[in-house]
């Protein structure tokens, strides 16, 4: 049975703020103790560098840090050579974007959607305007929701690229990823799977999926800030070029100006790496393998469905996103600009996000580039939504006004 009052109790942060609301997952988790462990106990006990020392603590750090490719090769059912660390999901898309440059050509599609995150736009708009390539739109139903059959009609010989969330970050939005990977894939495309707000909250395979590439963040799954995992297949990541160049990453180079690179996926860590950070990030996944995605994830779900139920009894808000079953709720309270309704929240010890959660093309599908966004997590319990309820409820002009006199 899921003990979610057990699960806060591995969250120190509850302890020394026992009143705040936090639903702003989206952007960030809290960590449990696990990782603030892990994380500490290399500052006190094993600092060094790793790949660089022949002494026992580096030895120890060496161990460690390779060893978390395979927590996460078994998070994500790949292999260990098949992961690589980057600096968060932002870093692992624009290293995705990079190395399929040498594929795109003049006139090209890369194909995307309205709902994406900026990390899943901009680097394919440059890559595009370098190559004088096309960025194409799925079309979604109102709430970005792609459907298999639009999917099928956006596709066509000229994509090279499809890149997707898999679950969008305002909306929640859950795509049909293996049926779109089939479909690209038999016109030739690559298939790119930004897996910021899926890999934590629900199991994620990528064999199942058929994805080609797949980035994540370990902040948004409980580890440290810092970190991302770049997932490739491995036939594709072995002559993929690297958007860093330094130290690690080569094998040699020489005077002459010729570089030997190492083999991926190594070749895509330059420089000292957030060393603690990827060992925080491979506790963070281990625990969230002992809890179990599956059960995380049928909690969460259950959980929303109560949240979403309570808020549309409130006739003061406009929800954005009503039928989606999972993910954050998007709403605004009618006639109040959202950071204002943000702070009157924040006012009751309520963290959520306003603003357009640097999706900002997604107002094309919803209607407005403003919302506030309440995302929650496998230890968020309904006596929190409750209380969050309750204060939305009071949420009007006067109401927001009157936190700021």
């Amino acid at each position: 049975m899921f003990d979610v009052k057990k699960i806060r109790e591995d969250f120190p942060i509850f302890a020394s703020q026992p009143d705040l609301i936090y639903f702003d997952n989206g952007a960030t988790t809290l960590k449990p103790k696990c990782v603030i462990d892990a994380v500490s106990d290399f500052y006190c006990t094993h600092t060094s560098n790793v790949h660089r020392g022949d002494y026992a603590i580096a030895a120890q750090n060496d161990r460690l840090y390779d060893g978390t490719r395979k927590i996460f090769a078994r998070l994500i059912n790949c292999e260990p050579d098949e992961i690589a660390f980057v600096h968060n999901v932002t870093a692992a898309l624009n290293q995705i974007a990079y190395g399929l440059s040498d594929q795109v050509n003049e006139g090209d599609v890369i194909l995307v959607s309205k709902a994406e995150h900026a990390s899943n736009l901009l680097p394919w708009f440059r890559l595009a305007k370098q190559k004088n390539a096309k960025i194409e739109y799925v079309e979604t139903d109102a709430q970005a929701n792609i459907s298999v059959e639009s999917f099928r009609k956006a596709m066509h010989e000229k994509v090279k690229v499809v890149s997707l969330a898999q679950v969008t970050n305002v909306l929640g939005s859950i795509q049909p990823i293996a049926e779109i990977a089939e479909i690209a894939h038999s016109y030739g495309a690559y298939v790119v799977v930004d897996g910021a707000q899926s890999v934590p909250h629900m199991k994620v395979d990528v064999k199942e999926l058929g994805c080609d590439f797949l980035g994540f963040s370990a902040h948004k799954m409980c580890g440290p800030d810092g970190v991302g995992i770049l997932y490739g297949k491995r036939e594709l990541l072995k002559d993929m070029s690297p958007v860093f160049m330094g130290g690690d990453m080569n094998a040699r180079f020489s005077s002459d100006t010729t570089v030997l690179l190492k083999d991926a996926p190594v070749r895509f860590e330059s420089g000292t790496p957030n060393i603690e950070g990827v060992i925080g990030a491979g506790a963070a996944a281990e625990y969230l393998m002992s809890i179990g995605l599956d059960e995380i994830h049928a909690y969460e779900k259950e959980l929303r469905a109560y949240f979403l139920e309570k808020m549309k009894q409130l006739d003061n808000l406009e929800i954005y996103n009503p039928d989606n079953e999972y993910g954050p709720l998007a709403f605004n309270a009618k006639g109040v600009f959202a950071q204002d309704a943000a702070g009157y929240l924040a006012s009751k010890d309520i963290a959520v996000r306003s603003g357009n959660h640097c999706a900002k093309i997604l107002h094309e599908i919803i209607g407005t580039d403003q919302t506030i966004r309440a995302s929650l997590y496998f230890y968020n319990t309904k006596e929190e939504i409750d209380r969050f309820v309750q204060a939305a409820s009071q949420i009007s002009l006067e109401s927001a006004i009157g936190i700021f006199f």
